[in-house]
């Protein structure tokens, strides 16, 4: 075996049914008693909610912020903590998915105040210790372990209710994770144990989500699996799928899990060729049925969950391909095979088309 790194995650995770029920407990136990709660508009029920959880155990919130937005951006959050300056919150709850989640960071990383998050989608950001922002249509991420949520709330029920199209797009975002993790430059057998078993906790269980939506049984195993992939992006470097959907999302406005999972089989077609044989076996067993091909597995499970496969459809213009594919190329970034710019366009062509992925460039 060679040698590796890897590194714990100190974060606190609650994981089952009802756990929202244990918040009060949580900020009792960390001696917090004025959180700021943080939400996107559509989502202010929720964080009501979790308001009134809290005056029933004789904790009064801060204040409710409810503009948390796609891909983090940064004149947002300066509102957000200029709310925050004028309160005595200690604390911050962030309950929803990426775009509330990445607020929480956003905030906590400048302030310094405990972050507790409540997942209600598969994205994972909840447990990495990443965070990206965009300012002036350019997203750009940094990682610093004080962005790390302190602790995270993982409650099925409150993803019993997601829409099948979120909850298909979202959970394919969160295997997005796994893949990339699988084949980065420090990787580890830990990750790998982990992001193969979460990229198969998903793909088992989200065709069934699509089927029945209150599959209890499958929302488990779902959350399960996003869980473990979030926490395969915490722990290792991710490669051009990613790059390539802050660049799309961050500079062209595309929705963030929709672009994750219309690119990711792009993405790992065109890693394929350069991944040792270990990678590819273990990759293409996470995916039921798709005989160790994970390019194979990976279509067809899009097929299977009936999701939009282009980026057109999202307002990318065809002319937008040309520039996606020089941001792309602007810096350096680890991959395992070279990246080309002629060849880079082309993947996003195919994206940009909704064409199946297939390995040949």
């Amino acid at each position: 075996m060679e040698p590796f790194v890897y590194t714990v995650n100190p974060s606190r995770v609650v994981f089952g049914s009802g756990t929202l029920k244990q918040l009060p407990r949580e900020l009792q136990r960390l001696s917090l008693t004025s959180p700021l709660i943080l939400c996107t508009p559509q989502q202010t029920s929720q964080a009501n909610a979790v308001a009134s959880l809290l005056r029933d155990a004789s904790i009064a919130p801060a204040g409710l912020f409810e503009k948390a937005t796609m891909h983090t951006p940064t004149n947002v959050t300066a509102e957000a903590q200029s709310q925050l300056a004028s309160l005595a919150a200690d604390s911050l709850i962030s309950i929803g998915g990426g775009s509330t989640i990445g607020l929480g960071k956003a905030l906590s990383i400048r302030t310094g105040l405990h972050h507790i998050c409540i997942p209600t989608t598969y994205a994972g950001s909840e447990m990495t210790p990443i965070l990206g922002e965009t300012e002036d249509g350019r997203k750009t991420t940094r990682s610093d372990p004080k962005i790390l949520p302190g602790t995270v709330i993982y409650d099925v029920d409150l993803t019993m209710t997601l829409p099948t199209g979120m909850s298909a797009t979202s959970g394919v975002n969160a295997i997005a994770h796994a893949v990339e993790a699988a084949y980065a430059v420090n990787r580890n057998p830990i990750t790998t144990l982990l992001a193969v078993e979460g990229i198969r906790a998903l793909a088992e269980s989200l065709p069934v989500i699509v089927k029945d939506t209150a599959n209890r049984e499958a929302r488990e195993k779902a959350l399960y699996g996003a869980w473990l992939c979030g926490a395969c992006l915490g722990t290792v470097g991710m490669s051009l799928h990613h790059k390539l959907c802050h660049t799309l999302g961050g500079s062209f406005n595309l929705p963030h899990a929709q672009t994750h999972t219309i690119v990711l089989p792009h993405a790992l077609a065109y890693n394929l060729p350069s991944l040792s044989e270990e990678v590819r076996l273990k990759l293409g067993r996470a995916f039921p049925g798709a005989d160790g091909d994970a390019v194979k597995g990976l279509n067809e499970l899009l097929e299977k969950l009936g999701v939009e496969r282009s980026l057109k459809a999202y307002g990318l213009k065809e002319e937008d391909v040309e520039r996606a594919s020089e941001i792309a190329m602007e810096r350096e970034y680890p991959n395992p095979r070279k990246l080309v710019k002629e060849e880079i366009r082309e993947v996003i062509r195919r994206a940009w088309a909704g064409e199946p992925a297939r390995a040949d460039l």
